[in-house]
């Protein structure tokens, strides 16, 4: 489409003041993916909807624009402006969990239920949870919105969020993802699970975006967090967890590229891999992360099963031990090769647990730097922990644009990362 015959009809339904002054909005649209920036360029290379026809071109600003727009394989480029609530009906009329919640489901009944002081340690079962995973998928019908192959969407400004609502792709190809806060993606009716953990824990449904058995995506420049939606009540000793994470690459996902997002405010923010068991994961779940901000996060950034995952000019903010678990997960058979990363730390945080085994036995990380001094992550590790990580992963990264000084990694990732950001 000629975004010259689009620009009289974009000014006068207002979108115009919704983009960057900076942007050259005739191509935003239209662009890729480069040859070498990351594993997303590999084989065909991620060129999302950038041939879409002029009919093919949407402005959306409405849950109800976006599912219709999303449609089919046919390749398309979608401009996101302001906010689109994902807990909307048909007619865009906003929904709440009193709206999704099965005649026999209440949170009072589910609390004196399940009580572990009466139920015990078994899991929840019965009319009553059964009730509960109805009304979880309710929920689920309206907040979770599918992806499919060859499309582009774009946020327009620095205000375009999706807020409530999960993107899914899966078993897609070729998508883009750019400029977009995604916002509080909150499960009305989490499960109480009285085996994870010691005590047991509240576990929730959504992540903001899924790439599940997709290949060839890249997500750039967006934001990714709970959207101030973090003050929950204690129940049964656990915080009712209302979010799971935050982007989640699972189920055979392979050759994605994440740059330039922040990533802020959350607890478990990256999943690369779900299970240690499955074959459909060997040879998948290649990913390069670079220069995202990982900031106030408690762990996950990422945690990785199988993947080669090329983790490298990321910055970490890690501002206080007491809220912090680990930043990289060594999960089952992972092989993450970590290059001139930045860790800004506060008062009490460890390098030591900056990695954490979760069943691998190698790490390879270099050029960390930690508070401007350079660290040694897998001797830190090794020294602190059993068992010892190794060093040799296997394979060196060779699709990388450009690889910054760790020096210049803080400043050059707090000017360029995130929503707006160019």
């Amino acid at each position: 489409m000629s975004f010259a015959k689009i620009l009289p009809i974009v000014a006068a339904v207002g979108l115009l003041s919704a983009v960057p002054a900076n942007a050259d909005f005739e191509n935003l649209g239209r662009q890729i993916l480069g040859p070498r920036d990351g594993w997303a360029a590999a084989t065909t290379g991620t060129t999302g909807g950038s041939t879409a026809t002029r009919e093919n071109v949407h402005f959306v600003g409405t849950r109800s624009e976006l599912v219709a727009a999303l449609a089919g394989t046919t390749p398309k480029i979608i401009y996101i402006r302001g906010t689109i609530e994902g807990n909307a009906d048909d007619n865009n009329r906003p929904l709440g969990c009193a709206d999704y919640a099965d005649p026999g489901y209440s949170l009072p009944a589910y609390l004196t239920q399940y009580d572990p002081a009466t139920w015990g340690t078994a899991e929840p079962s019965g009319p009553l949870e059964e009730a509960r995973v109805r009304s979880q998928k309710n929920q689920a019908a309206r907040v979770v919105v599918p992806v499919r192959s060859n499309t582009t969407i774009i946020g327009l400004g620095d205000d375009a969020t999706l807020l409530g609502l999960t993107l899914r792709a899966s078993g897609a190809d070729n998508i883009i993802i750019r400029n977009l806060r995604f916002e509080d993606a909150y499960d009305c009716f989490p499960q109480w699970d009285p085996t994870d953990g010691p005590t047991g824990n509240w576990n929730s449904e959504y992540d903001n975006l899924v790439l599940t058995g997709s290949t060839h995506v890249w997500v750039d420049r967006s934001e990714f967090s709970d959207g101030g939606n973090t003050s929950q009540p204690t129940y049964f000793g656990r915080k009712y967890e209302v979010h799971d994470g935050l982007l989640d690459v699972v189920n055979g996902a392979d050759l994605i590229t994440l740059s330039y997002n922040h990533f802020h405010d959350h607890d478990k923010s990256l999943l690369i891999g779900s299970t240690d068991r499955p074959t459909y994961d060997v040879g998948k779940l290649r990913v390069t992360l670079h220069h995202n901000m990982f900031d106030n996060l408690g762990s996950r950034a990422p945690r990785v099963r199988y993947g080669q995952v090329h983790i490298y000019n990321n910055l970490y903010v890690v501002p206080e031990a007491a809220s912090y678990e680990y930043s990289w997960g060594v999960g089952f058979e992972s092989k993450i090769y970590a290059e001139n990363n930045v860790f800004q730390t506060g008062r009490g945080v460890q390098p030591s647990t900056f990695a954490k085994w979760w069943n691998g036995t190698v790490l390879h990380a270099t050029g960390t730097l930690v508070n401007n001094r350079p660290v040694d992550v897998v001797a830190a590790h090794n020294a602190a922990f059993d068992p010892d990580l190794g060093t040799d992963v296997g394979w060196t990264p060779t699709l990388v644009t450009c690889l910054d000084p760790s020096g210049t990694v803080a400043r050059h990732v707090r000017a360029k990362a995130g929503v707006g950001r160019n």
